[in-house]
């Protein structure tokens, strides 16, 4: 396994993986959109795991001067529970460590209790914090 940037050329393996990890995603979250303006931020903090150049997970990252977020931590469901997961996050943690950020935030939704403990046994623990947004388009 081998974890780099992505390139404009992974846009078909992402979009086709984060449609099979997160197929109920609202419609803001389109695979499409996201990625396109991801590329756009220049900022190299969308990570993807490939095997023999097969794309099989990813995590994309942010950083806005102030807190670093993670966001799209997906491995493709068959290959699961061989530590993909794990080491992109350490590698998006890395990354955003070294442009000088000093506390990754990220958020899951709360029926999904799986996904606690795999942050939780990474170090992450749950704030008491509300969670709020505003769609501007």
């Amino acid at each position: 396994m081998n974890i780099r940037p992505c390139t404009p050329g992974d846009r078909a393996g992402i979009i086709a993986l984060w449609e099979r990890v997160f197929p109920d995603d609202p419609p803001h979250n389109a695979p499409a959109k996201v990625f396109d303006a991801k590329l756009l931020m220049g900022d190299d903090l969308l990570f993807v795991a490939e095997d023999t150049e097969c794309i099989i997970g990813t995590v994309m990252a942010g950083y806005d001067g102030h807190r670093g977020w993670l966001y799209k931590v997906a491995v493709a469901p068959g290959c699961r529970r061989r530590g993909i997961g794990t080491n992109l996050v350490r590698h998006a943690v890395d990354a955003l460590r070294a442009v000088g950020c000093i506390k990754v935030n990220l958020q899951i939704r709360a029926t999904n209790t799986a996904v606690r403990g795999f942050y939780e046994s990474l170090g992450f623990e749950a704030e008491a914090r509300l969670s709020m947004g505003l769609h501007i388009r």
